[in-house]
């Protein structure tokens, strides 16, 4: 009798075999390391240019196209003002311009490069403003303020908004935690000969203006996704009312080829009863023919069988045609619709394919006008050309009522009717007419060794 010992591995967990699991406080730290190693270290200093604004606004649309290129660089003029702004204060407040002083235009230079670093380098704008603060401390003349000189103070503020609008929230919240630390810092181990300290002040106003930032942030980024999901809904409702009419035409079809094909199997069946004392010959030819009809009858109903729905049934009477367009007229006649129809041309039996889209477009072109342009009346034209058959819907404006335009069904009859129009390689145009109202005109081409009449 022998005994197996199975014995089960584990790996060593981080930091060797005698690590101890780390706490959930520490993993928490550790993220916010990396999140900040992350976001303000790596590639600080990246070339990242402000990219000009969009001018297809309702405001920058209405402008010359000079006047719209320069209306592109509208957030940089922003951005350049900001910083001759702030270049002012720091040259004012460290002696100029009674002063004169190269110091004062130090200052005032150290104010404006930070602010216009954020157009290209938005995080390395950030660092260069940090820096920049002791510099103009030691050029600065005013002992008032500590540790931020008013031009510091409001190049800061400014960088901070700039970098907070082109940059994640997270960013910005880093900025915020690492200015209050710099200033905290400054003005505990460095701030005893000045009269009085500006670190809540700043921290405050800077917190106030990063918030506005990442509340216009946030929602400015649930819009996109608000039109993304939109646009995402739109594709997919056009894509499903595409399918939604095919699945139709489909159906359609296949109700009228297995209707001539059952015909044909019939026909073949019943032919050779006909004549008296057919040839063996004949009888076989018969018999081939009904059978590779049954066969191709019981394919399609195999391969467009798919198309029905579970509760689908194949209609009793055949599919309409042209000839019982008179009695669509009569019905949206009574429905309140006043509709006239002209033919031209000589009238001939098309293939039913044909009939039967020719029939549903116009059926679709008038329910469209009972639904859009309630009132309106309409008119209905068939030219029988060489070589194929013309169709125009036209329907005039609706007259001024009360009545409520319906909706239901909308966006769905033109592309129903294009797709039986492309099945058909035909062409199809649509568009408003002068007065108001709405024109559908069609050519279906039939070749004409395919016309039975």
């Amino acid at each position: 009798m022998t005994e197996t010992t199975q014995t089960q591995t584990t790996s060593p967990p981080p930091g060797g075999a005698g690590a101890k699991p780390r706490s959930p406080e520490y993993r928490l730290a550790a993220d916010a390391v990396r999140g900040l190693r992350q976001d303000m270290f790596h590639d600080a200093f990246a070339y990242r240019p402000l990219p000009r604004m969009r001018t297809d606004g309702p405001v920058t649309r209405r402008l010359s196209g000079t006047l719209r290129r320069y209306a592109a660089w509208t957030p940089h003029a922003t951005v350049a003002a900001a910083g001759l702004l702030a270049m002012a204060a720091g040259y004012t407040s460290a002696g100029g311009p009674g002063g004169g002083s190269v110091g004062a235009l130090l200052c005032g230079l150290l104010a404006l490069l930070p602010v216009l670093a954020t157009l290209v380098r938005p995080v390395g704008a950030f660092w260069l403003s940090i820096a920049a603060v002791p510099v103009v401390a030691v050029f600065d003349g005013a002992w008032s303020d500590w540790p931020w000189p008013p031009g510091s103070f409001l190049a800061h503020v400014i960088v901070l908004t700039v970098v907070a609008l082109r940059s994640r929230p997270r960013v910005a919240a880093w900025m915020w935690l690492l200015t209050a630390a710099y200033s905290l810092m400054a003005e505990t181990f460095f701030g005893g000969g000045y009269y009085s300290a500006n670190t809540f002040p700043l921290l405050f106003v800077s917190a106030l203006a990063l918030l506005i930032v990442t509340v216009l942030n946030i929602r400015r980024e649930a819009e996109q996704e608000v039109t993304a999901h939109q646009s995402e809904t739109a594709h997919e409702r056009s894509r499903r009312t595409l399918l939604e009419e095919r699945t139709t035409i489909a159906r359609e079809l296949h109700d009228v080829v297995a209707h001539h094909m059952s015909v044909v199997a019939i026909q073949a069946e019943a032919a050779p009863y006909r004549v008296e004392n057919p040839p063996p010959e004949l009888e076989q030819a018969f018999v081939t023919i009904r059978e590779n009809a049954v066969a191709a009858l019981t394919e399609l109903r195999r391969v467009l069988g798919v198309v029905r729905a579970e509760d689908h049934e194949a209609p009793d009477a055949p599919q309409p045609t042209l000839a019982d367009l008179d009695r669509l007229l009569a019905n949206v006649r009574e429905a309140g619709l006043s509709v006239e129809k002209a033919v031209t041309g000589a009238v001939r039996e098309l293939p039913q394919g044909v009939e039967l889209s020719a029939y549903r477009i116009v059926q679709e072109a008038l329910s469209n006008t009972l639904r859009h342009a309630p009132g309106a009346s309409a008119r209905v034209e068939i030219g029988y050309v060489l070589g194929g058959l013309g169709l125009r819907i036209v329907n005039g404006p609706a007259p001024v009522t009360n009545l409520e335009k319906s909706t239901h069904g909308a966006g769905h009859g033109i592309t129903g009717m294009r797709e039986r129009v492309t099945m058909l390689d035909g062409e199809m145009t649509t568009g408003a007419t002068d007065d108001g109202g709405y024109e559908v005109a069609v050519f279906l081409p039939v070749p004409s060794g395919e016309e039975s009449g």
